[in-house]
């Protein structure tokens, strides 16, 4: 009887209690650590696996969102609370569902009666015997309060303060914190759904409410079909979750094919060396015309200006951050380009020719160098020189996303203090559990890779020069790791 009133939590919402990734919820599951059922787990069981969990301190949840936050230097997020609208509807479906387990003890309690009058009129000492074993067993269930009283408090606090989002049929879950779009919240959570203008007027983001409600935070000026209508259809960027829980139908890119090739007037927004011979270079894109991308993949920008006779300037380069963060893309441009197709830009770029606020078109994305759906492996990262610029991306995303129980990054560098954003990997290595960071010389990466007994159970993503990338590809086949775990960008 007791196991059915316990508490049970989606993996999702678990992992949000406590501040880790869901994969790393998975292995303790796995690893027989954490019973589970139908993909949810017990509140007390959580609690028993984490007695140390002190639920009134800040949390560990506030912890990897900081994390997040600096370790990315990305613009921190506003932390506000749901609208009145939505607090109101969470508070009053939990009001439902207390009345519910009301009316369910309600049951109990007349059950119990029940049996104790038939205990009374049935014969001693059997019935003496039950008498006492129900009176006992009654005083210890109302006296103690139950081992995941406190996780199932804070999730319940947790649902009024976020709503959970489930999408279909892929699967993915999400939480939308405060009154922040769906869209910018599937976006932060390194989901790919479908996207256009980002302010309500192309439609192509268009999603389907199968369970929960939504609000319009933002005007519309998208015109929907009367089935569309009928089909409960809503478009996620102008929309919040009304209530705690929603369920929405929702095209997702699962592959580099399905991102379209777009072509976009970016602005210079900033131009930083990260060291005497890598220039960071950040655009800003409309806020009516984003860049759809998956993270890994590459794009082609150009300028007018900075040759004689006045023709193009093009570069194919690596988007470095991550498609949580669309509006604002970040290339790593290395001084003297040895590619022909890139040359004249980095020479603009490190000449200066190329100022905050100048028009630079994106064409893209190109390139399958992207995370392996689906794959739970562990992730090694090698980075040889400039091939951190995708690397950066997918760590980011893969991070968001919680793609892997580890991440390994190792960074080769063919010059002293090659690695040129050293901080932000020191970060990483020194506040996720799960990610390690190695910097090395490049002549030295083989040896170290050759002493890594775990490369053929893990996905493997190689970047650099060709000339450095190729050798150093065949020898990691050759060592095990097999053909489809392997991915390369050769520059």
């Amino acid at each position: 009887m007791l196991a059915t009133m316990s508490q049970w939590l989606t993996l999702s919402r678990a992992a949000h209690l406590l501040g880790i990734s869901r994969v790393a919820l998975q292995k303790r599951i796995r690893d027989g650590e954490l019973p589970s059922f139908d993909g949810m787990v017990a509140a007390d069981d959580l609690q028993r696996a984490w007695p140390e969990l002190d639920l009134d301190a800040s949390g560990s949840f506030e912890k990897t969102r900081a994390i997040r936050e600096d370790a990315f230097a990305r613009r921190l997020r506003e932390r506000v609370l749901p609208s009145q609208e939505a607090l109101a509807q969470r508070l009053f479906a939990q009001g439902q569902e207390l009345a519910e387990l009301q009316r369910t003890l309600t049951r109990y309690h007349a059950l119990f009666e029940a049996l104790e009058a038939r205990l009374a009129a049935a014969p001693a000492p059997a019935a003496d015997e039950l008498r006492r074993l129900l009176d006992e067993g009654l005083a210890k269930a109302l006296s103690a309060p139950a081992p995941g009283d406190d996780m199932a408090a804070l999730d319940a606090m947790l649902r009024v303060m976020s709503a959970h989002i489930t999408v279909k049929p892929s699967g993915h879950e999400f939480f939308v914190e405060g009154s922040e779009t769906l869209l910018k919240a599937a976006l932060s959570a390194g989901l790919t759904p479908n996207y256009g203008c980002g302010n309500g007027v192309c439609g192509l983001c268009k999603a389907r409410v199968v369970a929960g409600e939504v609000r319009a935070v933002s005007p519309s000026d998208y015109c929907f079909s009367e089935a569309e209508k009928a089909q409960n259809h809503v478009l996620m960027c102008v929309c919040t979750a009304l209530s705690s829980d929603l369920v929405l139908e929702v095209l997702e890119a699962g592959a580099p094919e399905d991102i379209p090739e777009q072509r976009i007037v970016a602005k210079v927004r900033r131009i930083d060396a990260l060291s005497a011979d890598v220039m960071r270079l950040h655009l800003q894109t409309p806020r009516s015309n984003r860049l759809r991308f998956l993270a890994g993949q590459r794009v082609t920008l150009g300028i007018r200006a900075g040759v004689a006779d006045g023709s193009d300037v093009h570069g194919e380069y690596p988007v470095a951050s991550c498609p949580c963060d669309e509006r604002n893309l970040i290339f790593h441009v290395r001084r003297g380009d040895r590619r022909a197709a890139s040359a004249d830009f980095s020479r603009c770029v490190f000449e200066d020719r190329i100022k905050v606020a100048d028009d630079v078109s994106v064409w893209g994305p190109w390139g399958s160098f992207v995370l392996e759906k689906n794959s739970v492996r562990p992730l090694v990262f090698i980075a040889i020189d400039e091939g951190f610029a995708p690397v950066n991306s997918l760590i980011e995303h893969a991070i968001a996303v919680d793609a892997a129980e580890s991440i390994s990054l190792y960074w080769a560098s063919s010059q002293p203090g090659g690695q040129y954003l050293p901080n932000q990997c020191r970060a990483w290595n020194e506040a996720l559990d799960e990610f390690s960071y190695l910097p090395l010389a490049v002549d030295d990466l083989p040896a170290v890779l050759a002493a890594n007994s775990a490369l053929a159970a893990s996905d493997v993503y190689l970047a650099g020069v060709v000339e450095r990338v190729e050798p150093l590809a065949a020898e990691l086949l050759a060592a095990g790791v097999p053909p489809r775990q392997l991915h390369v960008e050769a520059f």
